[in-house]
């Protein structure tokens, strides 16, 4: 589920996007300067089927309002902006993906408040914006002149050649101008190089090859200065590679931001024995990798984490679905996994009885089969 939230005039929050399961780990994404949301519209939907992803609008952008931020602002400022509205949602702590002046606020929030972040990944940006003075001229400009003539050079700027994102540079020629020019003055005055080796979130880099606002060694330089930082070069892209490559992005973000496989790995042996998955993962191939993957990741790393209903719910749940469906030799992995959960014998028994009702007698004649076999099990190992 997505939604849309505009502040209403006088509202000193941030326009934002909301999308995925409000349980799920909080996910934060920051735009690049002249940008809306919609520069995440190929990434951030499939973010949220493990997370749920918070896309905001810098101010003078999109809805946001433009007096959020003046003349002589700094990504402290912004960064603030964005721990309001952090806050405004209920998140204490969360992760964070920012591309360019986006990727510099998680920078600052990394080191200037790092019991906020999770993890972080900083996209096609930098420590340092190459100096105060292209800034400087360049907020003058936009101050006089407004942004039109800039935003005819915003596909050399943000794409390789013969790319373009028209809605992108439609949002870069309607911002707010004064907004706009206060973001170049936050970039002018950024430069957090002596601090990134404080930032103790797991780092992930991401470049793009063919970038000309922040080549690759700007993000080698980060890599090279946070601990155990990891940086991915994505070949073909420039600035704005979530527009222009989201599949290489999504790869790379799924793999820093998603715990879900490993999390789920952990539920899987603690529910159903490291025996029972030693032996799942022996028999793994190539050609059943990605089926293994996906049951760890969605159906453990999602659901069996879920703290909705306890494991011993769960349990019942998951029994009453087999017997229906007369998945028997599943059966009796989840009547073990049961025990495991909790449940006492007679307390499974009551579940069969009450699929007896609502499967049919021959279903439940079968599981309660099943399972006299595998408590019986149990109670010889035990002895």
């Amino acid at each position: 589920m997505s939604t849309r939230q505009s502040p209403s005039d006088g509202s000193k929050l941030l326009r934002h996007r909301a999308e995925g399961p409000a349980t799920a780990p909080p996910l934060l994404l920051g735009p690049s300067l002249g940008t809306s949301t919609a520069l995440w519209d190929k990434v951030a939907p499939e973010l949220s089927v493990t997370h749920r992803v918070v896309r905001w609008d810098l101010p003078g952008h999109g809805d946001s309002p433009a007096g959020l931020i003046g003349p002589g602002a700094t990504i402290a400022d912004l960064a603030a902006l964005v721990l309001a509205l952090a806050d405004s949602l209920g998140l204490d702590r969360f992760s964070y993906a920012g591309v360019s002046l986006g990727g510099a606020v998680g920078l600052h929030l990394a080191v200037h408040h790092p019991e906020r972040i999770e993890r972080l990944a900083v996209i096609c940006s930098s420590a340092h914006f190459n100096g105060s003075k292209p800034w400087e001229e360049r907020a003058a400009l936009v101050r006089e002149e407004g942004l039109a003539e800039l935003a005819k050079s915003a596909d050399s700027r943000w794409f390789t050649p013969g790319f373009t994102v028209p809605e992108l540079v439609e949002d870069h020629r309607t911002a707010d101008p004064d907004a706009y020019a206060a973001c170049c003055d936050a970039l002018a005055a950024f430069d957090i190089r002596e601090r990134l080796a404080e930032i103790g979130a797991p780092t992930l880099l991401v470049a793009g090859r063919e970038d000309p606002a922040t080549p690759p060694a700007h993000l080698r330089e980060i890599a090279d200065a946070v601990p155990g930082a990891a940086l991915v070069e994505i070949p073909g892209a420039s600035h704005l590679a979530p527009a222009q490559c989201p599949e290489a992005v999504l790869t790379a973000l799924r793999a820093h931001f998603d715990g879900g496989a490993k999390r789920g790995m952990e539920v899987r042996r603690q529910v159903l024995g490291d025996t029972h998955v030693d032996r799942a993962q022996a028999r793994q191939s190539e050609f059943t990798a990605r089926f293994q993957d996906f049951i760890s990741r969605y159906a453990w790393g999602e659901i069996w984490t879920d703290p909705t209903l306890a494991r011993r719910e769960r349990s019942m749940i998951t029994l009453t679905a087999l017997v229906a469906h007369g998945h028997y030799d599943e059966l009796a992995m989840h009547i073990r996994a049961a025990r495991r959960n909790g449940l006492t014998p007679e307390e499974i028994g009551a579940v069969l009885l009450q699929t007896a009702v609502y499967c049919g007698v021959p279903a439940a004649n079968s599981a309660f089969a099943v399972a006299q076999r595998v408590l019986a099990e149990e109670d010889e190992a035990a002895g």
